[in-house]
């Protein structure tokens, strides 16, 4: 049984309104971690770059301006299913994306066809998969 969703898509890096240029960004979905999708970012001369966010963020975010912190994700154009924008913030540091909605879409469906929305709590231990996945986080941040 297939344990994970993955697709690569193309999203413009909106550097300035007359500057941007066109990125490979990888989407990965895994059953052990059905809350979350992470993309990763592979800008040119710099390490890629990973952010983990909900995946009902993304789903949301597709149709209607979605997203209070540090990643937003909306519409280009409200009630277009066109482009859709994604904004990553970290501080003062922020960076803009522009991709087309429908490879997002096609890897939303993937993910519902691997662990349908509202089915995630049924996948096992989830509160131990938390619980260890916060202690990863915390050793990570008082080590650094």
């Amino acid at each position: 049984m297939r344990e994970s969703v993955q697709a690569e898509v193309l999203m413009s890096f909106l550097v300035s309104e007359e500057l941007s240029f066109r990125i490979p960004v990888e989407l990965h979905y895994e059953m052990g971690d059905p809350y979350a999708v992470r993309m990763t970012f592979h800008l040119p001369g710099d390490a890629p770059v990973t952010w983990t966010f909900g995946r009902e963020l993304l789903l949301d975010g597709i149709n209607t301006p979605s997203g209070d912190g540090d990643v937003r994700i909306a519409p280009t154009v409200p009630e277009d299913l066109s482009d859709v924008h994604i904004r990553l913030q970290v501080g003062d540091d922020r960076a803009l994306f522009r991709v087309s909605a429908a490879p997002l879409v096609a890897f939303l469906d993937r993910t519902d066809r691997l662990v349908p929305l509202g089915q995630e709590r049924t996948l096992g231990d989830f509160e131990g998969s938390l619980e260890e996945a916060l202690g990863r986080i915390l050793a990570e941040e008082n080590a650094g």
